[in-house]
């Protein structure tokens, strides 16, 4: 163990650290490292709070901003609740919503937020269920059992939801008990043209100018609960600088992803991606053109092939720097030379990347009639997805069931013309791709593409809610239907589930037991100076605010201003904002920021978490990232990558000057206007 710790010790010196890396865990952040770099103490207290302030709610994150359960968050959470309270009289996620009294304050049901009230390190009682020499299949189904009894206990206890995250590949395991507030209820959300400015040609860019924000309020037996761990508002906002502090959820990271994983993600599966992605948008694209209506009905396919095109690419392109891989390298081949000098690990231990390698490079043939069959068949197809899900749901009593009530799935299925174009297109993919994947013969059955997707799509009954609900309660009914989209689903899904069981063979098994294995090395190594991958829990990331140096050359501010915003909504393309924006325009403070960017290390899962100052007061809600920061999925880098925050400033301002939300900033403590210069900012 001396020569592996005197490789680390190598290897420290030789490797510049990143500095404001890493998702912490709450009882795991770096509080050294950061006091030396920022000259601040982060007490425990400090992080106690800010746990206790912030919650997990929906597909996101939030914090409480008052005494009273207020919650803050972006309108990205929200979204589902002003959709499903909206009528066709009055669209709440259209024109925005705000209750001026708690009586008016209107109920939520499907979302639900969780504080997480502590944390307990239970990685022995899960170990000692696991003698050495136990076969794999029975240690996973031991330790499981473990688990769920260790959860169950906790809850009858507490009467809270605990979960045992794995960490470290099973490095460690923790106990997290979440208080729950069930009773959410909607108070405030801006328009959706604000809240998303520019849509989807803006998202994951930057400069931003979104005020994508909502306010919630947490409710306990009828009444506003009572939340003594809130956040202030900050008086002072951001500067050009500051330290920040993100409290989030980010969702699975792969840092533990080889050079052989990159490569193979680089060469051959993003591009893959891309091709189809930008043939699925060229075919929504032109029938979005055609006309007003075909615009309206289209959209939201649109809207979701030209985010995961400009997420893959942003993947892409941050994966073809050379720079990234290279890192990537040189770290793994210092990890791989200190475990090969381990007398226990050897050589032998060093062996999982050659491993890896090995899979990948015989993946690589498959990779494409694996898309095109099990990963994403017929992209932008909402009528190939719900068929496909219902057909799994019937074989699979834990695949996922559709929410059949959605509005993006009922807005989507009212055009039979744009599914027919698009699995015309997957039609004519599966032909290129040949009968030895696919049963051509009896999917086109002498007819064109184009043909057969129409005798697919007309002879289909699930744009009905009321089918796809029958279907969702019986696999008997979907294993005989005679829907031609279900028909479809299921004349592929033999060819699917050879790739799937492949794919789990090749890649899935090797990949699982080759992470655990670099995370045990790994674990060893640094042992809690590293931070665990990513995977939904409640984890805090430090950094600074500062603008950045984009891939073009163009040197960006780190705060964009509400006098940008005007700019913005002047030129041509979908930058549009309300009229009551237009007509108090001059109420504003122009150069106020609006969004601003940090160096903070944030995930998917994080939008909505809240961003402190060292005093711990809210300065800023998370909302994005930039394009350089897609690539941090597999390694972090500080030199462009930015998470985007909408500021307090900012908001502070629209909620006094423009929405008159008087009550609501007496509640959150916000002070009198006054000027609030951005220097440098637009």
């Amino acid at each position: 163990m001396m020569r592996l710790r005197v490789a680390v010790a190598l290897y420290i010196l030789a490797w510049p650290l990143a500095a404001d890396e890493g998702m912490w865990p709450f009882n795991q952040f770096p509080k050294e490292a950061v006091g030396q770099k920022y000259a601040f103490d982060v007490a425990g207290e400090f992080l106690d709070h800010l746990r206790l302030s912030s919650v997990k709610i929906g597909v996101g994150a939030g914090s409480f901003v008052s005494p009273a359960g207020l919650l803050l968050t972006t309108q990205k959470v929200a979204a589902s609740c002003l959709s499903r309270l909206s009528a066709r009289q009055q669209d709440y996620l259209r024109d925005g919503f705000y209750a001026q009294t708690q009586s008016s304050e209107l109920a939520c049901p499907e979302l639900r937020a969780e504080v997480l009230t502590s944390i307990e390190d239970v990685t022995s009682q899960v170990k000692a269920a696991v003698k050495d020499g136990t076969p794999s299949a029975q240690a996973v189904a031991k330790r499981n059992a473990v688990i769920s009894a260790i959860e169950k206990k906790c809850a009858t206890e507490t009467g809270n939801r605990c979960e045992v995250a794995k960490l470290f590949s099973g490095g460690r395991y923790d106990l997290y008990r979440y208080k729950p507030y069930t009773d959410v209820r909607l108070v405030f959300a801006p328009e959706a043209q604000l809240a998303i400015f520019g849509g989807p040609r803006d998202e994951v860019t930057y400069l931003r100018y979104g005020l994508n924000i909502a306010f919630l309020r947490a409710y306990e037996n009828g009444k506003p609960a009572a939340t003594p761990h809130y956040l202030k508002w900050s008086a002072e906002g951001v500067k050009d600088g500051d330290l920040v502090f993100a409290a989030g959820v980010p969702s699975t990271t792969s840092r533990l992803a080889t050079a052989s994983q990159l490569t193979f993600y680089r060469d051959t599966e993003l591009p893959l991606v891309l091709r189809r992605l930008q043939s699925g948008i060229r075919t929504v694209s032109a029938f979005a053109n055609k006309s007003e209506e075909n615009l309206r009905v289209a959209e939201p396919q649109l809207n979701a092939l030209l985010n995961s095109y400009k997420l893959a690419a942003g993947k892409l392109i941050g994966l073809r720097d050379d720079r990234l891989v290279a890192r990537k390298t040189v770290f793994e081949n210092k990890i791989r030379r200190a475990v090969e000098a381990d007398p226990k690990l050897g050589a032998e231990g060093g062996k999982v990347w050659d491993s890896v390698a090995t899979a990948y490079k015989n993946w690589t043939p498959f990779e494409r009639p694996y898309q095109i069959l099990e990963s994403s068949p017929a992209p932008g197809s909402v009528l190939f997805a719900v068929a496909r899900q219902l057909v799994r749901r019937s074989e699979e009593a834990s695949a996922p069931v559709l929410d059949a009530t959605a509005t993006r799935t009922d807005v989507a299925l009212e055009s039979d013309s744009l599914e027919i174009a698009l699995l015309t297109q997957y039609l004519e993919e599966l032909r290129n791709l040949g009968d030895k994947e696919a049963p051509l013969k009896n999917i086109l059955e002498g007819k064109t593409p184009a043909q057969a997707a129409e005798a697919f799509v007309k002879s289909s009954k699930l744009q009905d809610a009321a089918e796809r609900r029958r279907l969702a309660a019986s696999p008997e009914a979907v294993r005989a239907s005679t829907d031609g989209m279900i028909r479809l689903a299921l004349l592929l899904e033999p060819s699917a589930r050879r790739l799937q069981k492949k794919h789990e063979e090749t890649i899935e098994s090797l990949e699982t037991s080759a992470s655990e294995k670099i995370a045990g090395y790994r674990f060893r190594l640094f042992g809690n100076a590293e931070y665990p991958d990513a995977n939904s829990t409640p984890r805090v990331e430090f950094g600074v605010v500062k603008g950045y140096t984009d891939r073009a050359g163009v040197a960006l501010p780190y705060a964009s201003t509400f006098s940008g915003l005007f700019y913005r909504r002047d030129a041509q393309g979908p930058y549009f904002v309300p009229q009551r924006w237009v007509d108090l325009r001059s109420s504003l403070d122009a150069v106020t920021p609006l969004d601003f960017v940090s160096t903070a290390d944030i995930g998917g899962g994080d939008h909505g978490g809240p961003v402190v100052n060292r005093a711990g007061e809210l300065v800023g809600v998370t909302f994005d990232g930039n394009l350089e920061s897609l690539p941090d999925i597999y390694l972090y880098g500080e030199e462009q990558a930015r998470a985007v925050h909408v500021a307090a400033q900012g908001i502070a301002e629209a909620l006094q000057k423009i929405y008159k939300t008087d009550p609501l900033l007496r509640e959150l403590g916000v002070p009198a206007p006054r000027t609030i210069s951005a220097a440098g900012a637009p």
